[in-house]
């Protein structure tokens, strides 16, 4: 810490993260076990975005959207897993606090736009079994495109929102972070200045990034669902709620460990439950996307055989 031009107070110039655990024995333990699900989430979304990339049946509007969402996926866990893997292998994290911020913005980046995405996606399977005969029009390239460009603006706009209100405060000690990554509610508890329109932000945030696409999500599935009960075959609405049941397993694990995190208004200390909701968070979520979404789809088995084995696509 650095003195200040303002006498007795000192400027925090670095935070130090304890991470998941400072028992020494166990850290290699997480080590490896982290650094495996880093491995598995990369691969398997990488290979993910490979059958899509490859397969011409899967050049659709859902399998657009889930690309999207694997990069965002591998972009998540990349800006938390390897700081902390880091971290375990020297048994200390001292983070520079430009570092922190810009991890702070970045994981707020792209944990918005996935966010915003599944809402996209709602929206997308809403089209396909409510409105089949219009679909192809009112979901073309142009469309899609539009839909992941405000998801990316929005979440832009509250990311630097949060970044700045944040960079404006005043720490001036203590700098220890009980969590494995910077985020909000750590940061708050330490600030030695106001947090109250730091906390109005987070709300104001949190109800837009939140609390809405949840509405429009169940909006969405309201009708879906009505038009898959209209369906008079069995295998049409098993077909239907198989892939809409995928992305509501989704929705249900990122945005429910989400509005935990933020929208707890009573306190903003951060304990050892919140490392866990984390874990779900950036890690347990980007790892069983792939599996939930795509690998108990036939089609896109049949393109991972394909990608693997080095053969064509079949005309």
């Amino acid at each position: 810490m650095e003195p200040s031009a303002w006498g007795n107070r000192t400027t925090v110039t670095e935070f130090i993260l304890l991470g998941l655990t400072e028992n020494l024995r166990l850290q290699p333990i997480f080590f490896v076990v982290f650094l495996v699900a880093y491995l598995i989430t990369v691969g398997g979304n990488l290979s993910i975005l490979a059958a899509i990339f490859v397969e011409p049946k899967l050049h659709t509007p859902m399998y657009y959207f889930l690309g999207n969402l694997s990069l965002l996926d591998i972009g998540c866990i990349t800006v938390t897993v390897p700081p902390m893997l880091a971290c375990l292998l020297a048994h200390q994290c001292r983070v520079p606090y430009a570092a922190c911020i810009s991890q702070l913005f970045f994981f707020h980046l792209l944990a918005g736009v996935d966010c915003h995405l599944l809402t996209a996606m709602a929206y997308d399977r809403y089209l396909a079994i409510c409105q089949p005969l219009t679909y192809s029009t009112r979901m073309n390239r142009e469309v899609q495109g539009t839909l992941v460009g405000i998801c990316c603006a929005i979440s832009f706009i509250n990311a630097l929102t949060h970044t700045v209100a944040i960079s404006v405060l005043d720490f001036c000690g203590p700098n220890v972070i009980n969590h494995f990554y910077c985020d909000l509610p750590p940061l708050f508890q330490l600030s030695c200045s106001s947090i109250h329109l730091n906390g109005k932000l987070l709300f104001v945030g949190a109800t837009f990034m939140g609390v809405f696409p949840m509405i429009l999500i169940s909006v969405s599935y309201a009708h879906v669902t009505a038009a898959v009960l209209r369906i008079r075959s069995a295998e049409g609405r098993k077909k239907a709620f198989s892939t809409c049941g995928s992305h509501l397993t989704v929705v249900c694990i990122f945005y429910g460990t989400g509005l935990f995190s933020y929208m707890r208004l009573g306190s903003v200390s951060v304990s050892d439950k919140d490392k866990g909701i984390g874990i779900l968070n950036t890690i347990l979520s980007p790892m069983l996307n792939p599996v939930i979404y795509s690998l108990r789809n036939p089609d896109v088995q049949g393109a991972l055989k394909r990608v693997l084995m080095g053969k064509r696509p079949p005309e």
